[in-house]
């Protein structure tokens, strides 16, 4: 398995569009793309962090490629919400006790 954690600057006002857009694009990128889901964080400091799952590094690296063309409103709708986006760290998964 191979993870990735993001970190999203939203732009203040705009939390719950950014959770509706990161949402649709997370059910578009498990459904089209093979991706195995994600879960989306808000640390103490008002940043978003999200850490997604997928089955390998070449399945994430290739995303993006079998997306419905509605994904590319979603995808430009939550970047609109946000200051920045980041990739913080890729990793592949040495041991798993996630319930």
């Amino acid at each position: 398995m191979y993870c990735v954690i993001y970190q999203f600057y939203v732009i203040e006002g705009q939390e719950a569009d950014f959770i509706k857009y990161w949402t649709i694009m997370t059910h578009l990128i498990r459904t089209y793309e093979g991706g195995l889901g994600s879960r989306l964080h808000k640390a103490e400091d008002g940043k978003y962090l999200a850490y997604a799952q997928w089955p390998d590094r070449v399945t994430w690296e290739n995303a993006g490629e079998h997306l419905p063309p509605e994904a590319e409103d979603v995808r430009m709708g939550m970047r609109k919400t946000c200051a920045d986006i980041k990739t913080l760290h890729t990793m592949h998964v040495e041991a798993d006790l996630l319930v």
